[in-house]
């Protein structure tokens, strides 16, 4: 097969409203700094779509994440469990509050925390438990909230890739007490950097305002809650342009639209490839059973880390642009200095060498998606041979 066409990984959704709330945040509002108009909406269209508490917008699902630590009131030496495959901020906004950190293995079959190891690594110093739902899958949360209750501890899911995505009808990022999105340009809905952190206590909600707001009670002075505004507490500047809020805002009136075009991407993959899955050739991606996912990305696991590399250069050499992901944090040098693995790795590192994560983004042409499939399909087919 020739190289007739390229396929990039990934293409930031754009729906084509996004300049004109942009403009009009600049020529009509006058507000292109935080708090304005458009980051209202976004906070209030969010908390009414999940039925959260609260939902402040923020300037990257890292800073979601620092601020959920902040929140923790943790010490130096407290502990926190969490997988080790995921991305560094779901680690560092931790160590940042001073914890130390305890990765356990995940599930093989939706690379989510292996709910069933996190008591084994429970210990006097645990403080709070980290649920990263991968992909927009679950965790098993019913799982997970009930060793958090037994044991006392804070429950802070790392909901980045799972905006819309539910557990038993509840939206994600909604069920522990926080809940952290990321609107970067790879996910689902963007705005270009951006985030949101869930407040689903309400004892928290007025300090979570502090911390954003650089440490000071402006929200409540605004609200005339208080005669002046002071600095009263810890914080940092925790609030996105109203730039980006209006572009994500232009994303939020197509939320199901575009919800439903990647999810219709991702069925049409699963349906190309499940023959190649049957043959044994690959491994398909798994829904549990009361999970609905957003589609966030779909990955396709190989024999191995050689397979794998043989995949992506084969599919490279096409115009075709995948990608493996997060190499396991618990292996990196960061990693070993401020944390440590709780049992065996049995899974993160043998699965992260063998995914490989396939072109997904919203609007992705008929096509493209065909020339993925057939390219993906040949090398599987001449594999299948040799």
């Amino acid at each position: 097969m020739s190289c007739n066409r390229t396929v990039p990984f990934n293409i930031p959704p754009c729906v084509g409203d996004e300049i004109q709330f942009v403009q009009q945040a600049v020529e009509v509002n006058h507000k292109i700094a935080g708090d304005g108009l458009f980051t209202k909406k976004c906070n209030q269209w969010l908390e009414s779509r999940f039925n959260s508490n609260k939902i402040l917008l923020t300037t990257s699902g890292t800073s979601a994440l620092e601020m959920a630590a902040i929140l923790c009131d943790l010490k130096p030496g407290d502990e926190v469990i969490l997988p080790s495959f995921t991305f560094t901020s779901t680690a560092t906004a931790f160590v940042l509050a001073g914890a130390k950190l305890v990765f356990v293995d995940i599930r093989p079959d939706t690379m989510n925390i292996d709910e069933t190891k996190i008591e084994s690594a429970i210990t006097e110093r645990t403080r709070v438990i980290v649920p990263v739902h991968y992909a927009g899958v679950a965790c098993e949360m019913d799982t997970i909230m009930d060793i958090a209750r037994r044991h006392n501890l804070l429950v802070v899911e790392d909901a980045a890739q799972a905006v819309i995505a539910t557990y038993k009808g509840r939206a994600l990022g909604t069920i522990g007490d926080f809940g952290c999105y990321s609107f970067h340009e790879t996910k689902n809905y963007s705005m270009g950097e951006g985030g949101a952190i869930s407040i689903n206590n309400s004892a928290y909600c007025d300090r979570a305002e502090i911390i954003r707001e650089k440490g000071t009670n402006r929200a409540q002075f605004f609200r005339g809650q208080v005669a002046k505004y002071n600095w009263v507490d810890f914080g940092s500047s925790y609030l996105p342009s109203e730039l980006n809020a209006a572009y994500l805002w232009a994303q939020l009136q197509h939320a199901d639209e575009i919800n439903e075009n990647r999810l219709a991407t991702w069925r049409a993959y699963y349906a190309a490839f499940e023959p190649l899955a049957e043959k044994g050739l690959l491994e398909l991606p798994r829904i549990p059973k009361g999970c609905e996912h957003n589609a966030h990305m779909f990955y396709i696991k190989l024999r191995d880390l050689e397979a794998r590399t043989s995949f992506i250069t084969f599919m490279k050499e096409h115009g075709v642009g995948c990608v493996f992901h997060y190499v396991p944090l618990h292996s990196a040098p960061a990693g070993e200095r401020f944390g440590r693995f709780s049992g065996e790795d049995e899974h993160t590192t043998p699965d992260s060498d063998r995914l490989v994560r396939l072109p997904m983004y919203y609007g992705m042409s008929l096509e493209d998606f065909e020339y993925v499939v057939s390219c993906a399909t040949e090398y599987f087919l001449k594999k299948a041979r040799a």
